[in-house]
C-alpha cells in the first residue's frame, strides 16, 4: 500500500498534532500551520526552529504577523480567504491557498498562489459537507488550470491507492495524519 508522490502536505491545527521525529525524508514534507489562535508563541519558535533544521518548510495560515514573527517558508491562503493580498510579503515567500472551485482556483491564482490545494477528494465524514470531487472530476479540473493542483479531503488508508489514479504530483493531509492508528511514514514514500 505505497504511493509516491513529489511531496506531501502535513496540514495541522496544533503542533502536538505531529512528531517531526517521525519524518525522514525531508525533502518530501511542508506543513502548513492552520490556527486562528495560535499557540504559545516561544513553544512555536521552537518548533519553527526544528523545521528549519530538519529541512521541513513551514506556512502559516493566514496570518502575516505570525509568519514574520516566525519567519516561516511561506504563506496558506485559506479557501473562504478571499481578500488577505501577500504584497506584504518579500518575494521569497511561497504562497499556497486552497480552493473548492473553479471560481476559488481563480481568486486563488490573483492571490499570488503558485500552487492550490483543491478539497475534498473524497468522501468526508464532516457534518454538513456531503458533496466531493472524485478522482474524474478532480483529474479534470486539473487539467483546466494551468497551475499545479494538490488533492485534500477524505484521504483515508481504505483509499490511499486511489492517490494512484489522480493527476497530481503532491498531495495534503490533514485528518488522515491525526489518526495515530495510521503508519503514514510507512505509506508514504
Amino acid at each position: 500500500m505505497f504511493i509516491f508522490k513529489k511531496k506531501y502536505f502535513f496540514i495541522i491545527e496544533s503542533i502536538k498534532e505531529i512528531d517531526l521525529k517521525n519524518i525522514k525524508n525531508f525533502g518530501k514534507y511542508s506543513i502548513i500551520y492552520r490556527n486562528n489562535s495560535p499557540e504559545n508563541i516561544e513553544i512555536l519558535k521552537r518548533f519553527r526552529l526544528e523545521c528549519k533544521i530538519q529541512r521541513i518548510p513551514f506556512f502559516i495560515a493566514n496570518n502575516i504577523d505570525l509568519i514574520k514573527t516566525l519567519k516561516a517558508d511561506g504563506l496558506y491562503i485559506s479557501a473562504y480567504n478571499k481578500n488577505l493580498s501577500s504584497n506584504y510579503l518579500k518575494n521569497n515567500f511561497k504562497i499556497i491557498g486552497s480552493a473548492h472551485s473553479i471560481k476559488e482556483i481563480n481568486i486563488k491564482k490573483l492571490q499570488g498562489c503558485s500552487e492550490i490545494i483543491l478539497s475534498r477528494l473524497f468522501k468526508t465524514a464532516y457534518k454538513n459537507k456531503v458533496d466531493f470531487l472524485g478522482v474524474i472530476k478532480f483529474n479534470l479540473l486539473s487539467k483546466l488550470t494551468k497551475t499545479p493542483l494538490t488533492p485534500l479531503g477524505g484521504i483515508n488508508s481504505k483509499n490511499l491507492n486511489n492517490l494512484k489514479n489522480v493527476n497530481c504530483k503532491n498531495v495534503a493531509l490533514s485528518s488522515f495524519i491525526k489518526d495515530k492508528s495510521n503508519k503514514i511514514h510507512a505509506s508514504l514514500r
